[in-house]
């Protein structure tokens, strides 16, 4: 299909609808997980622009401090970028009140410990603490993820709205691993179970390696606002000893943000 730059053969290229602040966010949109380090061509090309467009909006996101250029010519997100989005509030304050708890749950494991939000129908990893024996995992500070496959996923999921649940269920559910959940009745029964536990259990759904545990926090009025999990390796994963500290560490949590239990 064409594009805004792509004009019949022989032909003009047509103009592009897009304002000067959509090709601008478009550029950084570039840039994700699978795609941190990007020539000028790879830019033009993932943001639907042409390359004398593409170089002249780099520059000026260069300049600024949003990109940042290597020796090889090749783009990455800029410190600047990092810096405006640490001042996010769910960023900040809910970090801040996490990170005694997550680095209790990290002493009393040593396996990864993730704090992640909900965006849409994702979960997006805003914390991790790491151990060197720990096993190697996807989720990185700033990935992405369903929220189905995900313990952090389920577990803000399993306690969302019924119309997000429904969203989620009556969509296509990708799978990462022959593991993931991609059966919707098996999804409810997960959450169902989740509910009742305290805690969301994904066995190997991301990574064939890897179990987590995950419970959700709560912020003041019992607003839904994180998911704390531990990831350990498949072979050692016991989540029904797990699960227990990981609740403890959510609700340390949910308190700190100023839940208050009924």
């Amino acid at each position: 299909m064409a594009t805004a730059d792509q004009g019949r053969r022989g032909g003009p290229a047509a103009p592009d609808p897009r304002s000067a602040a959509d090709r601008l966010l478009d550029v950084l949109g570039a840039f994700d997980q699978d795609n941190q380090a990007l020539t000028l061509t790879a830019v033009a090309r993932r943001a639907g622009l042409r390359l004398t467009t593409a170089h002249r909006l780099v520059g000026t996101l260069t300049r600024w401090g949003a990109l940042e250029r290597d020796q090889a010519g090749v783009y990455r997100i800029g410190l600047r970028l990092w810096e405006t989005a640490a001042l996010a509030p769910r960023g900040v304050v809910l970090r801040q009140a996490a990170m005694p708890y997550l680095e209790d749950l990290y002493e009393a494991t040593h396996e990864n410990v993730h704090l992640a939000v909900r965006d849409g129908t994702d979960v997006v990893y805003i914390e991790r603490i790491s151990g060197r024996s720990a096993v190697g995992v996807r989720s990185q500070v700033g990935a992405r993820w369903p929220l189905h496959a995900t313990g952090v996923g389920l577990a803000l999921l399993a306690h969302a709205e019924a119309d997000l649940q429904e969203q989620v269920l009556g969509a296509p559910l990708a799978a990462f691993t022959p593991y993931t959940v991609t059966d919707p009745a098996r999804l409810r029964r997960l959450l169902a179970e989740a509910r009742r536990t305290g805690y969301a259990v994904s066995d190997r759904q991301i990574t064939d390696d890897a179990v987590s545990v995950a419970a959700a926090v709560f912020g003041a009025g019992g607003a839904l606002v994180a998911a704390v999990s531990v990831v350990v390796h498949a072979e050692d994963a016991h989540p029904r000893q797990l699960g227990p500290a990981v609740r403890v560490a959510a609700r340390g949590i949910s308190r700190a943000l100023g839940w208050q239990p009924r």
